[in-house]
């Protein structure tokens, strides 16, 4: 099956998503953001095929999401790492995490639980305000017009009715 490129949209999560690739991307993210960064520990821990993973780490790398760095020369072995592109991921995939937590959790509790390094404590992911600080949920948005905003692919309907919205 053909997947369906998002990179002509003109919508920035169309568009990011376009360069993660699929639903494992943001578990090889997760677990590089984890240190487990070699290729076979990577199969282990997902439970992915060889095949596969090959191809979303090269897919990965040629966007600049995540680069490779020979570990051993012989044989030649590469690690991989989260680039900064990748890193600035880090935030959205714990973002879904939580949201997973919330909504999915296992029965047995949280699989994984992060610690916040600077104060020390145990945090649940969650989007502010980078103005004044405060929860972003739902009822806390009103989308406006941007200047990349148009009547294309991806935001067709909402970029008319966000125009629409600011008139008088």
């Amino acid at each position: 099956m053909e997947k369906t490129s998002f990179a002509r949209m003109r919508c920035s999560l169309a568009r990011g998503l376009d360069l993660i690739g699929d639903w494992w991307s943001p578990l090889i993210i997760r677990d590089l953001f984890l240190d487990v960064t070699r290729f076979d520990e990577l199969v282990e821990d997902l439970g992915i095929s060889r095949n596969l993973l090959t191809r979303r780490l090269k897919s990965l790398a040629t966007k600049g999401i995540v680069e490779r760095r020979v570990y051993q020369q012989r044989p030649q072995r590469f690690e991989y790492r989260l680039t900064g592109a990748g890193r600035d991921l880090v935030p959205a995939i714990l973002a879904l995490t939580a949201w997973g937590d919330r909504w999915a959790r296992p029965k047995e509790g949280s699989p994984i639980l992060f610690v916040h390094k600077t104060c020390g404590h145990r945090f649940q992911a969650q989007v502010t305000c980078s103005d004044c600080g405060g929860v972003i949920d739902a009822d806390a948005v009103t989308a406006i017009p941007g200047p990349g905003g148009a009547s294309r692919p991806g935001t067709k309907v909402v970029a008319r009715r966000l125009r629409a919205a600011m008139l008088p």
